[in-house]
């Protein structure tokens, strides 16, 4: 972390699973990379490729979300897919002018993009953490060796898709 950093990570982000919450501290990670690339002038293939980066990690993350809503039955989760899909869909907007129309990766972009994540973090997403716990998988907030290798043998996963 980095006085110069646009988004600081701490622990009042935390919806309290512990792979969202990892997985959250890359999305805030390749931010501040893209933040640092257009701060120091980095060019805009490398911005960029940071972009690319974040949006596909994006989409990855919100997979493992959504999958884990439809595990506990998330009340939320077609209002919270539907916020996922909103985002991407602007990003890809976003892909689409810099490809087409020569845009740049703005400062303005990277404010809306923290944002967004935090926005998004303390509100819909602390909602389904709090859904998790109540749900009674507290005990996989802490994502173990062993709790996949349990999760493995058990197999429990099948039978919610």
């Amino acid at each position: 972390m980095s006085a110069t950093d646009l988004f600081h990570w701490t622990d009042e982000f935390s919806i309290n699973i512990q792979e969202v919450d990892e997985q959250h501290k890359v999305l805030v990670d390749l931010l501040n990379q893209l933040h640092t690339a257009i701060r120091e002038h980095h060019g805009t293939a490398t911005s960029r490729q940071i972009l690319d980066r974040l949006a596909e990690y994006t989409r990855t993350h919100f997979l493992l979300e959504e999958s884990l809503m439809r595990m506990t039955h998330y009340p939320g989760f077609e209002i919270h897919k539907q916020q996922h899909e909103d985002l991407i869909a602007q990003v890809r907007a976003l892909q689409h002018k810099l490809d087409h129309e020569n845009a740049a990766i703005t400062f303005e972009l990277l404010h809306f993009l923290k944002n967004w994540l935090v926005q998004h973090i303390n509100d819909s997403d602390r909602r389904f953490g709090m859904h998790f716990q109540k749900a009674g998988l507290g005990q996989y907030s802490a994502w173990s060796q062993e709790v996949e290798q349990t999760m493995q043998k058990k197999k429990w996963w099948w039978k919610f898709w």
